[in-house]
């Protein structure tokens, strides 16, 4: 450990207060330190618990008012004797740790744009709004590599399937960050965008060969390390091919075990090989990828023994926090691993001015600085990432650009995840879009299932009727209404789906909500949150990437289709899966 050197740089009255802070520690303090559990309430008597009885070293809240963070962050710091970790997920913007955050835009929104500074300017507001309310450790920038399509939880939140994009656009997030004395979190080691399965809900797998990794991830996280990145957050991933490399001997058990857990590739690949000298979290310890691979109660003493320095959330800390006495007291975890890890973690909150901050009272800033979180700047910068990012990825019948006088009568179908009803927000957002165009639209209502059940039976029923008449259409009927069928694919990607693709509510195939009529009528399809939909609606011969839903972006996409906006966004990942028909 050299805490003169990369990533810490600190000065000899640094390194005596690590030292002086670390010899007046008790054990419980110690052990403390290496937990940052999740935030879930305000509550003093619960926060003096988390301060004075576990002696927490950090914690995350999620998304809330912004005067709401700035009051819970400035009472947790005044309460804790060592300087608190203050961690979110400003992966896009401010909007990562308040409400009334600077949505900036996903990653891939970023990386459509192929201009990096985008990415310094993602990492700076992110930052500079998240430091505003007392946020020092963000948990970005990812650098997974999105590499399977079907992956359900990377796409539109990565920089693409280009490692050298990622590690520009990686590079520029953490100066971003930087410059505003927040510490990063590149993840998610040793990589996700290779399986197609998620790892909150599996351990997953990176396939590669340790020539392939090297070329990939490991190339990424070399480059982002040697810049300085603080912190690696280490995910529930095996690398099977270098563990092996590492231990030839090992058993399958040892070469499928997760990365948060792996002695190889914690100490062996990422501390020994790498070099990485900062601070190591694992993800989440909640997620079924961890508390899958063994008992928790040896997962959580296996991720401090073999490598890892904080342990990010807990079913129940005070358990955990047992776990670990238990583990320190039976010699799993030697007091040399501990001081290891401790001394890293106070190492970190050296290196961001904090115990200077304390003293000075400078931890949260004052109220004042809160003017800073979405102002005009920033939203002026998101805004250019939405007129730059959208991706025309494919218009072979040359439907574009649409006017009221070609198409004056829209037919509106947003997907997404759950049926929704015509009166569902984001319909209404789109409908409005339209309409303030001119266009005469209709909605289609996906609240109702349609399910063989109905149709069992010899009375005609309304509802019957309703979907007899929809079934059965005949195509002169439909197309004499209808110039122009909309699709708004909004399948969002997120944590603990199995899947994000698209799913018709058809019945046998029929039914007006699957696009059996793209050979009738012309078919605008706009992607607002997977650049893979192409491979689920292959018919589609205009097909829009924009990557976010956020309003913004939206109205950057009726901008482009209507003609008064060029497309100028460059697809950071294959849109047509490597299946050459889909580009017909």
């Amino acid at each position: 450990m050299n805490l003169k050197g990369n990533p810490f740089y600190l000065s000899d009255c640094d390194i005596a207060w690590i030292e002086n802070t670390l010899a007046g520690m008790s054990e419980e303090e110690k052990v403390g330190q290496l937990f940052v559990p999740l935030g879930l309430s305000d509550d003093e008597h619960l926060l003096h618990h988390l301060i004075d009885e576990c002696h927490i070293g950090g914690i995350m809240y999620r998304t809330g008012p912004m005067e709401n963070a700035r009051r819970t962050h400035e009472t947790i710091q005044q309460m804790a004797k060592i300087p608190l970790l203050i961690a979110a997920n400003t992966e896009a913007g401010g909007d990562g740790i308040c409400l009334e955050g600077t949505t900036f835009g996903k990653p891939m929104n970023v990386a459509a744009t192929s201009d990096a500074n985008n990415a310094y300017r993602m990492g700076y507001v992110a930052c500079k709004e998240g430091a505003a309310v007392g946020m020092n450790w963000s948990l970005a920038p990812i650098i997974d590599i999105d590499y399977e399509f079907h992956n359900p939880i990377t796409n539109v939140r990565t920089f693409g399937s280009n490692p050298e994009t990622v590690r520009a656009m990686g590079s520029a997030y953490l100066k971003g960050a930087k410059e505003n004395q927040v510490a990063v979190a590149i993840k998610h080691f040793p990589g996700d965008g290779c399986d197609e399965r998620d790892q909150h809900i599996v351990t997953s797998v990176n396939p590669m060969s340790v020539e392939e990794w090297e070329k990939t991830y490991g190339y990424v996280y070399r480059s982002l390390i040697a810049e300085g990145a603080q912190t690696v957050m280490v995910g529930h991933i095996a690398l099977p091919a270098y563990v092996e490399e590492l231990k030839p001997n090992a058993e399958e058990t040892e070469k499928y075990c997760p990365a948060s857990i792996s002695k190889e590739l914690l100490t062996g690949l990422l501390r020994e090989k790498i070099g990485f000298n900062g601070v190591i979290s694992t993800d989440s310890t909640c997620m079924v990828g961890y508390t899958t691979a063994m008992k928790r109660k040896d997962a959580v003493v296996s991720s401090i023994a073999n490598g890892c320095d904080i342990i990010l959330f807990n079913r129940d800390l005070d358990e955990d926090i047992s776990f670990v006495k238990e583990g320190i007291a039976d010699g799993r975890i030697t007091k040399e691993r501990l001081d290891e890890a401790v001394t890293r973690i106070l190492a970190l909150k050296a290196s961001l001015g904090l115990p200077a901050k304390k003293i000075e009272n400078r931890l949260v800033p004052d109220a004042s600085a809160l003017k800073t979180i979405g102002c005009k700047e920033h939203n002026a910068w998101a805004k250019e990432v939405s007129e730059q990012s959208v991706t025309l990825v494919k218009d072979t019948q040359k439907l574009l650009p649409i006017s009221v006088e070609k198409y004056p009568r829209v037919y509106l179908n947003v997907i997404q995840r759950k049926l929704t009803s015509a009166e569902d927000p984001v319909v209404l957002a789109w409908k409005e879009l339209f309409e303030q165009e001119g266009f005469q639209v209709t909605v289609r209502d996906r609240s109702t299932t349609i399910e063989i059940e109905n149709f069992l039976g010899h009375n005609m029923t309304p509802k019957k009727k309703e979907l007899m008449d929809e079934l059965y259409r005949s195509v002169g009927e439909f197309t004499k209404t209808r110039d122009l069928y909309v699709y708004i694919l909004n399948i969002e990607n997120g944590s603990n789906n199995t899947t994000a693709r698209l799913d018709w509510n058809v019945v046998f195939g029929l039914g007006d909500d699957a696009p059996w009529f793209s050979q009738e009528i012309p078919v605008l399809f706009i992607s607002t949150a997977n650049p893979y939909h192409l491979f689920d609606a292959p018919m589609a011969k205009t097909l829009i990437n924009s990557y976010n839903s956020n309003p913004t972006q939206n109205k950057a996409v009726m901008d482009k289709i209507m003609g008064r906006s060029p497309f100028m966004g460059t697809s950071p990942v294959d849109p047509f899966c490597g299946k050459d028909y889909l580009k017909m």
